[in-house]
Formats: C-alpha cells, structure tokens, sequence
C-alpha cells in the first residue's frame, strides 16, 4: 500500500532548479539502493567527488556491517567505509522511507531471470514503489540496473508517476547502465565512462551533470532505450564471442590442437581481432543473463534472436563438456567419479575477486555430486560458500591446498584461475589436474598430470 504523505510544498519547476544548483555545487544528497558489487562502487566514486551520500539495502547483516566500518566487498576496503562514516558522508540505512532524503536516486537492484529465463524485475518494481511512497518535487532517478530495452518507461515511469507526481516537470528519470569491473584496478567506477540516456531533456541533462561530477567522462544518448540497449549491446557481444572459442576449444580438442595456443597466435594481428577465451561456463551478473533479456524482447515482437540463442546453448553446455573430460580423465587413471575426491579450485566467477554470482564453479559441483563424487572447493577469496538460489544444497567451506590434503585427492578441477594459487606446488602434489583456464600454461614439472578442458 502507498504511503500517506504531505506533497511539499515547493514548486516543481523550482525544485527542479534547486536540483540542478546542488549537483553544481556538490550540494546533493546521492543515495545508492543496492549496496552491493555495483552501489558500493558508486558510493565511493560520490564521496570522492565530493557528494555526501546515503546507502539503502534491505539486508540487514549488510548494513549492520558497514555502519560498524566493515566492508563486504574485497575492492573496497574496510578503512575506506569507517572514514566515510568518520567524516559523515555516508550513511547505510534500511529504512527506506529515507529515499526521500536523497536528491538523486541512483538503482542498483539484481535483475535475474527466472525458471524460463524471462526477465524478473521484481527487485525494480519493489524499489521503485518504495521510491513512489516518499517522492517529492525536485528528486532525479536513475536507473542502473541492466534490463531490456523499455523498462525505465515502461515499467519504472508509471510506479513512480502512480505518486501524483509527474516526469519531467515534478521528478526526472534516467537510465545509466552499470559498467563495474569487480577486481579491475585499471577501471573503477569513476574511471569508467557512463551512458546516460533521460525520458526527456531535463532529466538527461540533470543526470549527465551528476555523473559528469563523479566519472572520467559520460556518453549522452537520446533516450532511456538507446542507453538500455548499448548496456544489453555490450554483454551480448561478449557472450556470443565467448561461445565461439567455446565451441572451437571442443572443436580443436577432437583435432588435437591446442584453442589457447591457436587465440595467442591469433591475437597477434594488429587489427580486425579481439582476442576471447574459453571457459567452463559463464559467471558473472551481466553476461550469463542479460542476452536472454534481449530474446526475451524480441519474442515479444514475434521475432527469434537465434545467433543469441545458440551462444546461450553453447555457454551453458560447458560445465557439461569439463564434466566429461574430467570423467574421461579419471577413467584413464583408472577411477570412477562415484567415489572419487574431487577438489573445485575457485568458485569466484574470474580471477581474483570474491563475487560468486552466476559462477560455474556451482554447476560443476553440483554435476559431480549427482554422479556421485565427494566434492570440496578451495578459494582463497570464499572462505565459505554463501547460499546461492539454485545451490543452497551445497555448504561447505574452503579448503587449504596443503601437499597432504592434494595427495588426498584423485582430481584437482581448475575452475577459477586465482593468481594466488601456486599452480607448480598445486601439479607437484595432485594426482590429476583438470584445467579448464589453462592456469597450468607455465608449469614445467609434471605436465602428464595435466588435462585441458
């Protein structure tokens, strides 16, 4: 139920001024929803700008933690977050009725599929309604969350127009999509250029000076949709260049020939390659999920994105494909899976971060635990597995590769290339070693051990 309020008393196109005149003078309130892997980020890309700022989750360890100067996130050290508290410029809350306290409301809420890989915007519309109950005269939305093309004037408009309140002359609203790179100290937040793309003129001006005032530089776009659509353009490239070298890592393993060593001579060409690596499956928040976003729109329209399509078949088959190298593996050596003591090197989704979302590393694990083996995983950035949605089965916490415990073991599973793995060390001791990211490229010792997959 919508809350009851008083509408302020100022008059919207004064308010909207007001607006513009405190994101000049570093004025505005920034308030960040979702603080996590994406609004932690944005908070400390605000404050180094020179904004104070107010952080709303719904978790409540979440909050509990950052009020007591704690951070969750490995980039984002725990001193950072207890002198923004020391220096009251920022607050984590859950209160969310203090969304009206913000100038500038920036989302940054999950977008998952659901069972039949639709788009669930759930978390959208539940915050956007949160937002709607306390709305007034003069605030700038945006948001951040990567979705289909349409979503903030379709979906986010009417929520918050539901208020009385109407875009473009009482609140404005934006789109800027997410472009964080966890563990990528090249390219933080602020050093990242942003698409912005309002639902009208003021609203893209209000939110082009805003992260103009905390980013590197910001790209202006004609509509929310064109800015919805570069963000899903983005990571469907990924996802479907990423698919080929999948495909062509099965291909050239039947042929005998080495993918990684055909993409370093590949890559070597000045010009016309960008130069992609296989996996064991695609992890991550945005490139697992977002293409189906697109063929879900497009679906909708009477039309079948197949390329998109197929690359999704392609990435979500590979936990398959490492699960029967590693059980073709095993055989040579003379061992079933059932049975067997299968140890999961890193369940991050990349190298060197602690962010599990959409990680293969689970559909592994939960393949290998169906055909029976004794799983554990060991991941120096996950001491213990969180509860993931579709793996919540699965706890356990990280093992420490000492040479007993890899003697233990009939098969090491290279899942994720952590540069803090001592790989010669991991290859001395292991029985077996299936490498799925070619981690294992510069070990001389006891390469007989070793199975690409």
């Amino acid at each position: 139920m919508m809350l009851q309020r008083t509408r302020p008393q100022t008059p919207a196109p004064a308010a909207i001024a007001q607006l513009e005149e405190k994101i000049q003078t570093r004025q505005a309130v920034v308030g960040v929803v979702g603080l996590g892997y994406v609004g932690m980020p944005l908070i400390r890309a605000f404050i180094n700008a020179g904004f104070s700022t107010l952080g709303f989750d719904i978790d409540a360890r979440k909050i509990e933690r950052l009020q007591a100067g704690e951070s969750y996130i490995a980039h984002i050290p725990s001193e950072n977050v207890q002198q923004w508290l020391d220096r009251t410029v920022f607050e984590p809350t859950a209160d969310l009725t203090r969304l009206s306290e913000a100038d500038a409301i920036l989302i940054c809420v999950p977008t998952p599929l659901n069972q039949s890989r639709d788009p669930d915007l759930t978390c959208i519309e539940e915050t956007t309604r949160q937002i709607a109950a306390v709305l007034r005269p003069g605030q700038l939305i945006v948001l951040e969350s990567t979705t289909y093309p349409g979503t903030t004037r379709q979906v986010v408009q009417p929520i918050l127009e539901s208020s009385g309140l109407e875009c473009g002359s009482d609140f404005l609203l934006a789109y800027s999509p997410e472009r964080e790179d966890p563990g990528n100290p090249d390219f933080t937040a602020s050093q990242i250029p942003k698409i912005v793309g309002g639902l009208d003129e003021a609203s893209s001006r209000a939110a082009n000076r805003l992260y103009s005032a905390a980013v590197v530089r910001t790209v202006q776009v004609s509509s929310a949709e064109a800015a919805e659509a570069a963000k899903i353009l983005e990571n469907t490239y990924r996802a479907v260049n990423i698919a080929l070298v999948n495909e062509l890592k099965v291909l050239f393993d039947r042929l005998s020939i080495d993918v990684w060593e055909v993409i370093e001579a590949a890559k070597t060409k000045p010009f016309g390659f960008q130069a992609f690596h296989p996996g064991p499956g695609l992890g991550g928040h945005c490139i697992p999920i977002d293409p189906f976003y697109l063929t879900w729109l497009a679906r909708c329209h009477g039309m079948n994105t197949r390329f998109i399509e197929l690359a999704g078949e392609i990435n979500t088959n590979m936990p398959q494909y490492v699960v029967q190298k590693l059980t073709a593996a095993l055989n040579d050596h003379g061992r079933p899976v059932r049975g067997s003591k299968i140890c999961v090197l890193g369940v991050a989704y990349k190298r060197d971060v602690d962010d599990p979302r959409e990680s293969p590393s689970f559909e592994l694990m939960k393949l290998l635990t169906a055909l029976g083996a004794e799983i554990s995983y060991s991941d120096p950035h996950i001491p213990k597995l969180p509860r993931m949605r579709h793996y919540a089965h699965l706890d356990m916490a990280s093992q420490e590769l000492s040479a007993e415990f890899l003697r233990s073991q009939d098969c090491v599973l290279i899942a994720t290339d952590h540069s803090a793995f001592d790989y010669d060390f991991i290859v001395q001791h292991a029985r077996l070693v299936v490498d799925t990211r070619n981690a294992t490229r510069d070990v001389a010792d006891g390469r007989e051990r070793i199975v690409k997959a």
